[in-house]
């Protein structure tokens, strides 16, 4: 399972920390087991169902906004040093590849169509992301960039490693729907 994880997303390979990076992976290994997600599956659902005629795929989407995050703190760096406000590269990385993992367990496959499951009519995916870091041992740095990301982070006080991934997110979301 490890082997599927890091082939539909090797910029997980961008965390530093071995331990850190493992926690992801035990994240998307469990969220991937709940429901059964398959390769060809993981593949071909949508980033999102809030929109029609979607045409961006959820692992796509996890990879542009994680490299997005990636690239947006490289310029930062080149451009402003040491006066750059400090980003834990890790904690970045590692929230915007959990930040939507919660939609597997969002989300199900319901006469070969993905839908909201009836789990996810009660639990959105930040909460249930954060539900996932929290039991494999993330630290709040990182469950705060999955728990601020969407609507639920709406007027809440977000970290630089929050503030990047959370306008990451939205031009791909914002430029899709």
């Amino acid at each position: 399972m490890r082997d599927l994880v890091l082939r539909l997303l090797p910029e997980i390979e961008e965390i530093h920390d071995a331990e850190l990076k493992d926690k992801v992976i035990a994240c998307w290994q469990e969220a991937i087991e709940f429901r059964g997600w398959t390769e060809e599956l993981l593949l071909s659902i949508p980033f999102t169902l809030l929109a029609e005629n979607v045409q961006i795929m959820f692992i796509d989407h996890v990879r542009a906004v994680g490299a997005m995050c990636i690239a947006c703190n490289d310029v930062l760096d080149k451009y402003h040093g040491p006066r750059k406000t400090p980003i834990n590269r890790d904690y970045l990385v590692a929230g915007a590849f959990l930040a939507d993992v919660g939609k597997l367990l969002e989300f199900e496959i319901v006469d070969g169509k993905p839908v909201k499951s009836n789990y996810g009519k009660h639990i959105r995916h930040p909460f249930s992301g954060v539900g996932l870091a929290f039991k494999h041992g993330l630290p709040s740095e990182v469950m705060h960039v999955i728990a601020t990301h969407s609507k639920e982070g709406a007027g809440e006080k977000r970290t630089p490693e929050s503030i990047v991934f959370h306008h990451a997110d939205f031009i791909d979301f914002e430029l899709v729907k």
